[in-house]
């Protein structure tokens, strides 16, 4: 598979290449990462061609776009497509050594506030590129505004913010002006989709997990809300936040969270079917979503120099038709999921 193909995310004047960077990982969130590993992380994305990453104030709480930008400022501003995302603000917490003492991670020391109202929208997006020092950014998403960080309860009173109190209309401003190309919105739950169509105009989802060789369960409603709509679609965490890349060693997670047995033995089952055909699971996670009409690209997150190889090469690889037909045939993919060889 091509890793360069250009695809139009949904009815956008965006077109994307089938692989993407994802950032999350190069904010610290999972690990501690030196900062020459993760500017040798990017460069290595560069030099393989990569012309669209994706950003967060939440990754690292600042520390991604830093670090992006720093890499970024220095190539041509028409050779790649940049994204971000609003829903919270950073702010100067009351007590710096007390909130950096309590800190579990490697982000930066910096307090996080949901706001998606219009000055919080505004906020967000005037201060990332302040923090990567590039004066246009392609697509600002709408970020974690799902129950997953509000509760069942919470979200209706954001997705107010987001309508009565502004923040989507200033959103729709940046687009009118052109300063801002598309309007989107980050999901990592089933149930979110639906209540953004047909409330808003959005223009693409960026979906993690609920779309990858281990769960299709956006197949059933979200995703055919999309094609409705025409509203394009991304792919993140393509390896179901890593047991697709790592299979279940010790490292391994699903949806963030050490990895359950059920979740295991199926991922032990698809890569089973991807050993007798001499391929890497990993390849084939890659290449799945792709095969659906609504995916513009994929965007794994990488945080090393040798994970970017690898994914080129993985994107790269050859998978037989017969590969696709077993593992469907097994009844370990979702029966109305596109594969290659439709």
């Amino acid at each position: 598979m091509n890793p360069y193909r250009l695809k139009q995310l949904g009815h956008t004047a965006l077109s994307l290449p089938a692989l993407g960077c994802g950032t999350a990982t190069i904010g610290d969130m999972r690990g501690l990462i030196p900062e020459a590993q993760s500017t040798a992380t990017l460069e290595a994305a560069w030099a393989a061609g990569i012309s669209f990453y994706d950003s967060a104030p939440w990754y690292g709480r600042g520390k991604s776009e830093l670090r992006l930008g720093s890499v970024l400022r220095a190539k041509p501003r028409d050779a790649y497509t940049l994204t971000t995302k609003v829903g919270r603000t950073l702010h100067r917490p009351a007590d710096p050594a007390a909130f950096a003492a309590a800190m579990t991670d490697g982000s930066l020391p910096i307090e996080i506030r949901f706001d998606y109202t219009r000055d919080g929208v505004m906020r967000s997006y005037e201060d990332s590129i302040q923090r990567m020092g590039i004066p246009v950014i392609d697509a600002l998403l709408i970020h974690d505004l799902d129950p997953m960080h509000h509760g069942d309860d919470g979200v209706e009173p954001f997705l107010r913010q987001l309508e009565d109190g502004g923040g989507f209309a200033a959103l729709q401003a940046l687009k009118a002006s052109g300063e801002i190309k598309a309007i989107g919105v980050g999901i990592n739950m089933l149930g979110m989709i639906p209540r953004f169509i047909p409330r808003f105009p959005i223009d693409f989802f960026l979906v993690a997990m609920p779309y990858t060789l281990l769960d299709q369960g956006a197949l059933d409603h979200e995703l055919p809300l999309c094609a409705e709509h025409g509203a394009g679609v991304i792919i993140g965490a393509p390896f179901a936040s890593g047991i697709l890349a790592s299979r279940t060693g010790p490292a391994a997670t699903y949806a963030y969270r050490p990895v359950e047995t059920p979740t295991a033995t199926k991922v032990a089952r698809i890569d089973d079917v991807c050993h007798a055909h001499g391929v890497p699971i990993g390849a084939v996670a890659l290449q799945f979503p792709l095969a659906n009409p609504l995916v513009a690209s994929i965007i794994p997150g990488p945080n090393h120099p040798d994970q970017v190889r690898t994914n080129m090469a993985w994107l790269r690889t050859e998978v037989p038709a017969a590969l696709w037909r077993d593992l469907k045939s097994e009844r370990l993919l979702h029966s109305d999921s596109p594969i290659p060889v439709d």
